[in-house]
């Protein structure tokens, strides 16, 4: 299995397809940032100049308004003086930008198949639509997938990810109402270890993270999956609504102490996002943006790629 999510998702056999619908998403990008592009383009035009008293005053505070955060948002400005002269300030904050989110993320492998990657979140980000499409990307690149609904509280979440399975012509397993998560997951585990799934999705139900007794539920669904599968879940995906801003953060910053999250699922960046919290959380936590959506199609969840989203909210 490759160990990235652009090599998962992406065309290897069809290079020119592949660039084409890169080129699409990069376009859709920038015109769902372009609110933050256009706050941001106001501070790095010609008029900016440096050696004005309040200049990197009034950059600091576009940054902050795009929902970079104010850490990260320091550590820009820092890099940015460290240059010295620069002659497109634009350019270089959006170099700046890519570097702060690091190298490519990868997807930790699984020594045995199948990968199991665990899919937490708040209620309402578009974690089982994300869920979905992942399902049917990676169906449709030729992978095996199984879904397994451990969402058991809401009725709804299971029969629209079973849609979604079917759709993607992946398996699906999910339980009775009311169910134990941890069990549904064990079951999703097993059933795709004895089918010889390359992939197990495992949704599970949207709680708030001041939710402590939910968050303890949620620890309990990965130690019941690693001792099923060593070293699973080999992902956990925590989605986040990028129109929340700052708040995204501070899910993240819960959610990793309580699930281990090991990526950040972008979702909903539209026109009324500021996108700035992806790079508040790969500053701040560590925690790499892995997948990036700007809307309801199928073709709007693509891998998460610093250069283009560097350039799609800068330049």
């Amino acid at each position: 299995m490759s160990r990235t999510w652009a090599e998962l998702l992406g065309d290897a056999e069809d290079a020119a397809r592949e660039a084409e619908e890169r080129s699409g998403f990069f376009a859709r990008l920038r015109d769902s940032l372009g609110k933050s592009r256009r706050a941001l383009a106001a501070e790095l035009g010609a008029s900016f100049d440096p050696a004005e008293g309040d200049a990197w005053e009034r950059l600091e505070v576009a940054l902050i308004r795009a929902d970079v955060g104010v850490p990260a948002t320091a550590e820009l400005v820092r890099r940015l003086e460290a240059r010295g002269e620069v002659t497109d300030l634009g350019e270089a904050l959006a170099e700046e930008v890519e570097t702060l989110f690091g190298e490519p993320p990868v997807l930790a492998r699984a020594d045995e198949a199948p990968t199991v990657v665990l899919v937490v979140g708040v209620n309402g980000t578009g974690k089982t639509t994300t869920i979905g499409k992942l399902a049917r990307k990676l169906s449709e690149h030729g992978r095996s997938v199984l879904v397994g609904a451990a969402d058991t509280f809401r009725a709804a979440a299971e029969e629209q990810l079973e849609i979604w399975a079917e759709r993607a012509e992946a398996d699906f397993v999910g339980g009775s109402r009311g169910a134990d998560p941890a069990a549904v997951a064990f079951d999703a585990v097993e059933a795709g270890r004895a089918r010889g799934k390359d992939v197990v999705l495992v949704d599970t139900a949207g709680r708030l993270h001041t939710q402590g007794n939910l968050m303890d539920e949620l620890a309990k669904v990965r130690r019941v999956i690693a001792g099923r599968l060593e070293g699973a879940p080999h992902e956990t995906l925590l989605v986040v609504d990028a129109t929340t801003g700052q708040n995204g953060l501070q899910q993240a910053r819960l959610f990793a102490e309580a699930a281990g999250v090991t990526g950040i699922a972008l979702t909903k960046l539209d026109g009324s996002a500021k996108g700035g919290v992806a790079i508040a959380i790969a500053h701040e936590l560590g925690i790499p943006v892995k997948l990036v959506g700007v809307g309801e199609g199928l073709d709007d969840l693509r891998p998460f790629d610093a250069h283009d989203y560097a350039r799609a909210l800068v330049a």
